[in-house]
């Protein structure tokens, strides 16, 4: 029976080539072709990207979202008009654009299904593989459609049925739910990607609150196309009832660290306690800025170069020493001991001219000197500065507040002690024996 569907089909084709007919379909076909990819190479010029900007469809199409399949989707339409036109005024047969339309389909489909994998997920070794194995997929189909056995094949899958509770289920069924669930699991993971980056790029919103939007989008979609897809096949998702509640207390059970942390995380970023770009001290020995923050972790550049990754369910029950939450100015303090008999009033004036000779070093509030404690070998003076940009790190600018600082003093003899140590051996007479 199928090799009779195939021969037919050749047959026709054979009869339609000796239609001089034909070669209209063969001119309509190109110029259909031809005109789809001048639209589309139109379409990818800067110049109407900045024309359609204020419009979304178009917009939507010269920024990329459809840019991928728009010579196969063009050409489509375009076969479909003139197929309606040649069978309207019986311009002659039509099996060539009848072969035409699946072809086009599913260059279409392969295309959007690689566009929507790569712009769903990251760069991979495992993406390429599913790129390979969906268009194959695709393409398989279709010889499967052109050939006649995809009738056939369907009818033998229906009859492999089986029961779950009270629906019955047959491997078409199963087959279809599950490309159904896939294909609008990942629409909604391309289209809450698509939300999520213009959300992330409005400068207007909090940086925090842009990053819950996001969150909350990919997480609302995924949950309703994965509701979705199970309705379209006809699957009672009540029946997912049982199933869910005992997900659920496993989940609260076995995975109770994994839920704190991302409840901890979106509550770090709902309160904005903690923001990206903040200088955070965990401990004396861990401290940096805060370079992302996730739902489950969040990341400290230290000043060192390395990053820190800490739990979120740690920056929320523990004290975390921010630097920067509502002021990113911080006081930073530099002591340096001069000996007695130095004027202090001259060393306070040096140490003050020294830390606003500095760029980092705010101007207001002003450096300043004080006096912290007559010390054993000398009097001890702190020179207090504010810097704006903590991120940067103390180090440097106290080393060139110190370098500043000895030039000085050794340029007005301002002596620097050491501590001394006046050790005395005392002689006695021994006794007699």
């Amino acid at each position: 029976m199928n090799e009779q569907v195939v021969f037919a089909l050749l047959l026709e084709l054979w009869r339609d080539l000796q239609d001089p007919a034909f070669l209209w379909q063969v001119f309509a076909l190109g110029l259909s072709v031809l005109l789809a990819w001048g639209l589309s190479r139109y379409g990818e010029r800067q110049e109407f990207a900045q024309a359609s900007a204020d419009y979304g469809a178009l917009r939507a199409f010269s920024t990329g979202s459809l840019k991928r399949v728009a010579f196969p989707l063009l050409s489509l339409l375009f076969v479909v008009i003139v197929r309606k036109a040649f069978k309207y005024w019986q311009l002659g047969p039509v099996s060539l654009l009848d072969l035409a339309v699946p072809l086009l389909l599913s260059m279409a489909l392969v295309r959007a299904a690689i566009y929507v994998l790569r712009h769903a997920f990251s760069p991979s070794s495992w993406l390429a593989s599913s790129e390979r194995f969906i268009a194959t997929s695709i393409w398989l189909c279709l010889a499967l459609y052109i050939t006649g056995l995809a009738a056939p094949l369907m009818e033998m899958l229906e009859q492999v049925s089986f029961h779950a509770g009270s629906q019955r289920l047959d491997l078409w069924t199963l087959l279809t739910g599950l490309v159904t669930v896939v294909v609008t699991v990942l629409a909604a993971l391309w289209l809450s990607g698509e939300i999520e980056g213009r959300v992330l790029a409005n400068e207007s919103l909090d940086s925090n609150l842009r990053v819950v939007l996001g969150r909350l989008v990919k997480a609302v979609l995924s949950v309703i196309a994965l509701l979705l897809g199970l309705s379209m096949v006809g699957i009672d998702i009540t029946a997912l009832s049982v199933f869910s509640g005992a997900l659920a207390v496993g989940l609260g059970l076995g995975l109770q660290k994994i839920a704190s942390n991302y409840v901890s995380g979106f509550i770090i970023l709902l309160d904005r306690s903690i923001r990206i770009g903040h200088v955070v001290a965990l401990d004396a020995a861990t401290s940096g800025v805060v370079t992302q923050i996730t739902a489950r972790y969040t990341v400290l550049r230290t000043l060192t170069g390395t990053e820190v990754i800490i739990p979120n369910e740690y920056l929320v029950s523990n004290i975390v020493r921010n630097e920067s939450y509502s002021d990113s100015r911080v006081r930073v303090v530099v002591s340096v001991q001069v000996a007695y008999g130095t004027d202090l009033e001259q060393a306070m004036r040096l140490m003050t001219a020294a830390a606003q000779a500095q760029a980092r070093v705010l101007a207001d509030p002003a450096p300043q000197v004080l006096l912290a404690a007559f010390a054993e070998s000398g009097i001890n003076l702190d020179l207090g500065f504010w810097i704006a940009d903590p991120q940067e790190g103390t180090g440097g600018v106290r080393s060139a507040i110190n370098m500043a600082i000895w030039r000085s003093f050794a340029e007005h003899h301002i002596e620097i002690p050491f501590p001394q140590r006046e050790v005395r051996l005392i002689g006695g007479t021994p006794s007699a024996a």
